[in-house]
């Protein structure tokens, strides 16, 4: 039988995309999703909690409960590893990354909240649970920088680029 994408059969190549290109990309997938997984260490173990997120650059941002797992984890150990991908139809179409970072997290009253809360889409989580939106949710606000990022796209394989690329935080 034929394969539906024979360029996927051939070796994987390991050219790099340059880090202007694979940004690029990378901004483009976290602003098109708002879904990912947030994978927490604690006591009890591993915890991977889907979250809907907001991004602004290369950091997710989430609200959560204080009481919640999550929050019990990130107190215990703050260093997570976010899981966002795009729909998939078939290894053709698979395009993700991974986020590894340390949470900050933010209280209501945090005057860092400042920097990241005009990028929040609460609107739509505040209408769901039937709030006024003339009120912001004064709930605590996570954000997570990315440090690193893997990112995995399989149709760069057709342009010669290696499926996963790496990408690592400038330093200041």
């Amino acid at each position: 039988m034929e394969p539906s994408n024979p360029w996927l059969a051939d070796p994987a190549p390991a050219k790099r995309l340059d880090r202007e290109r694979l940004e690029e990309r990378i901004l483009q997938l976290l602003a098109s999703q708002n879904m990912c997984v947030l994978a927490t260490a604690g006591p009890d173990g591993p915890l991977a909690t889907p979250v809907r997120y907001s991004s602004l650059g290369f950091a997710v941002m989430f609200t959560a409960s204080p009481r919640s797992p999550k929050m019990r984890n990130l107190a215990a150990d703050p260093r997570v590893s976010v899981g966002v991908f795009a729909p998939l139809v078939g290894l053709a179409s698979s395009r993700g990354a991974q986020l590894f970072g340390t949470a900050l997290v933010l209280g209501p009253e945090d005057p860092r909240r400042a920097r990241y809360w005009p990028a929040f889409r609460w609107e739509n989580e505040h209408a769901e649970r039937g709030r006024p939106l003339t009120e912001p949710p004064a709930d605590t606000l996570v954000v997570v920088a990315a440090e690193r990022i893997v990112y995995t796209e399989h149709w760069l394989r057709r342009e010669g680029y290696a499926p996963r690329q790496f990408w690592r935080r400038a330093p200041d």
